[in-house]
């Protein structure tokens, strides 16, 4: 079927990757060097939307802002969830734009254009909801899924355990008529997940498709997936133009010393510097306006838009929100860390430090690995960083 307007869920704040979602949304979040929201809209308009429709929520301003009226010349149409109510109820504030089949994806995950096509082309006029699904071991700590044929069975919100090894893709095709099940769908606390009308279809009896599909699972939850993703978008060619093909894309704007060494892969994005000496990569993504001074070492790291790595100092397993800024001779040298997030401790996972937009940590400083430093702290030269750092704080040697 031919399916030519898409809903992009893009409301949500994600708390859990504070801080550096602290003055944008999720969706705006680096992946490589361009916001996920990006990748998103590219493969819609790849996969023949011509129409997209946006939710919009927190610091909708920056999502607003940054696209304006139109991508790639197919005009954006934005809704507003003024209260964070859960992604059945983001959909329901599209509902006035939407008058035929529609398509809808997450806002937050990179998403192949063949695999919206899949969901487009399997979908038919007998499906209440056709969605996608792919082979994970992941399935149970997100959303698993049970098929009989091509029929799902079952669909379970982040089962914790279980043989589940089908994991929801979270792309979507529906009917019109759907919207009037999302209104009789019962709420939990206020709040309605898209998965919840999906499954009273499938109790009701009509017919939900799912369509296996091959592809990556993008789901970025955490401050430590940014560098993941950055990786596989790397190690798939899809964070830069490569016209080498050796793994290095470096915009034709950006300023790289031919003393400097690129490790791929690696991408640096327009009017970024790296200066003489520097070393940067494998897995490393240098923002737009981005700098690495002489001397410093980056590897398997983020640096967002206007970040700064200053002279010999090291950025290893990081991320570094916009504006933010490691002084000479610093060192996050990275590694696996334990890492508390809300009410759970993450054990072993590979986090240098995150700094939050324009945080400055001082020259010399060194950062146990997993600490987080929240927007606008300074820490002060000389410091050794071994615990989280509030946003506006002041750290004395």
């Amino acid at each position: 079927m031919t399916i030519d307007t898409a809903v992009v869920l893009a409301a949500g704040e994600g708390r859990r990757l504070r801080p550096l979602t602290a003055n944008r949304p999720k969706p705006m979040l680096p992946a490589g060097t361009r916001p996920i929201l990006e990748y998103v809209f590219d493969a819609l308009i790849d996969a023949g939307v011509e129409d997209l429709n946006v939710v919009v929520g927190y610091r909708r301003d920056r999502v607003q802002d940054h696209f304006g009226p139109t991508y790639r010349g197919r005009p954006i149409t934005y809704h507003v969830q003024r209260k964070q109510l859960g992604s059945g109820h983001a959909l329901s504030c599209a509902r006035d734009a939407v008058d035929g089949e529609f398509l809808v994806v997450n806002g937050d995950e990179v998403v192949a254009a063949d695999v919206i096509r899949s969901v487009a082309d399997a979908h038919t006029d007998a499906d209440a909801c056709t969605l996608a699904v792919l082979e994970s071991t992941d399935a149970p700590l997100y959303g698993a899924v049970r098929l009989d044929g091509d029929t799902v069975v079952e669909l379970v919100e982040k089962p914790g355990s279980g043989s589940y090894r089908l994991l929801n893709a979270g792309v979507y095709a529906f009917r019109p008529e759907f919207f009037d099940r999302i209104d009789a769908t019962e709420r939990d606390e206020g709040e309605l997940a898209l998965t919840d009308p999906i499954s009273s279809a499938v109790a009701d009896g009509a017919h939900v498709r799912g369509v296996k599909v091959d592809g990556r699972h993008s789901k970025v939850t955490f401050p430590w997936d940014l560098p993941e993703l950055a990786a596989t978008l790397l190690a798939d060619g899809m964070a830069g133009d490569d016209p080498d093909g050796r793994g290095a894309s470096v915009a034709a704007a950006a300023t790289v010393s031919p003393d400097a060494t690129l490790y791929p892969p690696v991408v640096v994005a327009a009017d970024a510097v790296v200066e003489p000496g520097a070393v940067v990569g494998p897995d490393a993504a240098v923002g737009r306006n981005a700098t690495v001074e002489s001397g410093a070492v980056v590897r398997r790291s983020v640096l967002d838009t206007d970040a700064r790595v200053g002279a010999n100092a090291t950025v290893v397993d990081s991320v570094l929100g916009r504006g933010a800024a490691v002084g000479e001779g610093a060192t996050a040298p990275g590694g696996p860390a334990d890492i508390r997030v809300d009410d759970r401790v993450h054990v072993g996972e590979q986090l240098g430090c995150v700094l939050g937009d324009r945080a400055r940590l001082g020259g010399g400083s060194t950062v146990v690995p997993g600490v987080l430093v929240g927007p606008n702290a300074r820490v002060d030269p000389g410091s050794v960083l071994r615990r989280n750092v509030d946003a506006d704080a002041e750290v004395r040697d």
